[in-house]
């Protein structure tokens, strides 16, 4: 009986302890997981304003320093005869007939030479086109549909280009790169410093909008005379076929944005690009000869809301100056090229001076390896040809062709283009007056730091791809 009762309590037992020792000895239950996984990451979005692609140029550091004993072409008033100019923390801190200099500043006397702001050229394929031109080098345009929204041309920027380097000795601070004309819509073009770097981001001016390509005319015409647009009326439904699925793609992404429920609209790259445009963000540069397709590009802007930042090569553009200024466009201009195509006939050498009498943004840009180098020779003769034509133009006019209306048209007057407290410290020192073609640049700053110096062979940047061409530091070459 006792045995019974015993056995009976040790049953007792393991069956209360039976829940505990299934728990310890059966594997553990996992719960459910989230089977949605991690969240989108940034380019699950169309987010206005988006930076994939960051800048990662850093200025150099620099010590303060004072230019005294210089004319001064400051871009935005008379010039400073006998003038100074000081630098300090990449900007200009100072500029007039004197400056109060720190005890530590380094002093460079100009023994009467002249400074200018940086030049700046709206219009350059540097990079894309690189030396030597090769068809491997030849990545300017993507010439595989009417309309490449989607490319940006970073993306086919070359840093090793030989003639970055050039355009610094010719005084060339910052510049625009495009795609190529094409396209009716070409891509994204790219602001730069002219910087040594090793990648494109390295080189990219920071915070510096992104432009839209687009071109008239006969370029497209021909490009694409098999598969269309063949008539310049293929052209314009060209464009206006493309702003309206931009119009209803940015509708789409603006109301998904301001409530963000559900599956956000899919992606379009092309589509992206002409929205941010219609936002503001972009900002529109039109290759354009003729002065009746300006107008037409104009009403094509007017009917979808976007605004034409520059017009360039227009070598009409003196035939509807007015408007140009009517309209808030700028015009960026050759000095003297013309007749080489039937839409280029009718070019004169007064055009910039006459769209600068209009009031309207006259810019020289070059469009060109070689002239754009040489910047400072193009305003001059535009120049000369505004003069002979009767236009009363000051060589202080001359100047803000190459530097504060080029900044305007890039959106970063704010920062470059004058010397002006607080600006970029980007200036050229000239070894004469900058508008004599026995001019050259003698030193060049980038936000303060000497890039180039004529005198000093260590300051003059050869790319990797001329490492057989390197100077040593008495000037020889070995």
């Amino acid at each position: 009986m006792r045995s019974a009762t015993l056995l009976a309590r040790a049953l007792a037992l393991v069956i209360a302890g039976a829940p505990a020792l299934l728990s310890a000895q059966a594997p553990a239950v996992k719960p459910a997981t989230d089977t949605a996984g991690p969240p989108p990451g940034p380019g699950a979005l169309s987010v206005p304003n988006a930076d994939p692609f960051p800048s990662t140029y850093r200025p150099r550091q620099t010590a303060p320093t004072v230019i005294r004993n210089v004319n001064i072409f400051t871009g935005a008033g008379p010039l400073i005869r006998g003038g100074s100019v000081l630098l300090r923390d990449g900007k200009i801190a100072a500029v007039g007939p004197t400056v109060d200099a720190p005890a530590d500043a380094v002093v460079i006397d100009g023994a009467g030479r002249y400074v200018t702001p940086g030049l700046i050229d709206t219009h350059s394929h540097l990079g894309v086109y690189p030396a030597p031109g090769t068809p491997a080098h030849s990545d300017g345009n993507e010439a595989t549909a009417p309309v490449t929204a989607q490319v940006w041309a970073e993306h086919s920027v070359w840093p090793q280009d030989p003639d970055f380097p050039r355009d610094l000795m010719g005084g060339v601070t910052t510049l625009q790169v495009l795609p190529g004309s094409a396209n009716l819509i070409g891509g994204r073009s790219v602001v730069l410093k002219v910087v040594p770097s090793t990648s494109v981001q390295g080189m990219k001016f920071p915070g510096a909008k992104y432009g839209l390509k687009m071109a008239c005319g006969e370029n497209p015409k021909r490009v694409y005379a098999s598969r269309g647009p063949s008539t310049r009326m293929g052209n314009v439904a060209g464009y206006r076929a493309a702003w309206i699925q931009a119009e209803q793609y940015r509708r789409r992404w603006d109301k998904y944005l301001a409530d963000p429920k559900g599956d956000p609209p899919a992606r379009d790259l092309g589509l992206e690009t002409l929205a941010e445009v219609l936002r503001g963000n972009i900002l529109v540069h039109n290759h354009c000869y003729q002065a009746d397709e300006m107008m037409q590009m104009i009403d094509i802007a007017h009917e979808f809301g976007y605004t034409i930042r520059s017009f360039h090569h227009g070598v009409e553009a003196y035939k509807i100056a007015g408007t140009l200024a009517k309209e808030g466009i700028s015009a960026s201009l050759w000095s003297d090229w013309g007749g080489f195509k039937m839409e280029a006939l009718d070019g004169i050498r007064a055009n910039l001076a006459i769209v600068h009498a209009a009031g309207a943004r006259a810019i020289v840009h070059s469009d060109d390896p070689s002239g754009s180098q040489r910047l400072n020779q193009e305003a001059a003769k535009a120049l000369a040809a505004g003069r002979a034509a009767g236009i009363a133009l000051r060589d202080e006019d001359a100047i803000t062709w190459i530097t504060k209306n080029p900044a305007w048209a890039l959106g970063l007057d704010d920062r470059i283009g004058t010397l002006e407290t607080g600006k970029n410290a980007d200036l050229v020192l000239w070894s004469g007056n900058p508008l004599s073609v026995y001019s050259r640049a003698d030193k060049v700053w980038i936000d303060g730091a000497v890039y180039f110096d004529r005198a000093d062979p260590t300051q003059r940047w050869r790319t990797d791809f001329e490492l057989g061409y390197v100077p040593s530091n008495d000037g020889r070459i070995r």
